[in-house]
């Protein structure tokens, strides 16, 4: 991907999912390693407080869609409930009103975890809130590994 061409090649996506993955390895060893320093409660909430406000809304609103759009809202919910620059305001200022302190690692944990383990990146307003392939982006990837000359996940990774 360049910023002329806005996609990702499965080998791409895969090599970028493991730099999360690396990411999230390192996170969860800070974790175990000061674990007994972690106020769970604070970890969990710092943990769960991205997909209450991001996700959650939208999962309920795409399920009782029946197939319909939803609201764009949802979106930019979700974007910036899992964006990186969201998580480290509320780190700063988690850190400034309450204290720095190893239940801050619950946040990276997540967004790292939703981008290496479920491939989970920011949601474009143009596809379906829940994962499922869009038309126009079928004929694309076909197209493309036609052009190529390449099975698609095949032993070059188009």
């Amino acid at each position: 991907m360049d910023q002329r061409n806005l996609f990702e090649t499965p080998a791409t996506y895969r090599l970028v999912r493991l730099e999360y993955l690396i990411a999230l390895v390192v996170c969860v060893g800070l974790l175990i390693a000061h674990r007994t320093e972690v106020r769970w409660w604070a970890f969990v909430l710092l943990f769960a407080y991205i997909d209450v406000i991001g996700y959650l809304p939208g999962a309920v609103a795409h399920r009782r869609a029946h197939g319909r759009r939803i609201h764009r809202v949802f979106y930019v919910l979700y974007n910036v409930a899992h964006s990186a620059v969201t998580a480290l305001l509320v780190a700063i200022v988690w850190a400034w009103w309450v204290r720095p302190e190893w239940a801050l690692l619950a946040i990276p944990i997540h967004l790292c975890g939703d981008r290496a383990l479920f491939g989970n990146f920011l949601k474009p307003f143009g596809v379906s809130f829940e994962p499922a392939a869009h038309p126009d982006f079928e004929r694309f990837r076909s197209s493309y590994v036609n052009a190529c000359g390449r099975k698609p996940g095949g032993p070059h990774g188009t």
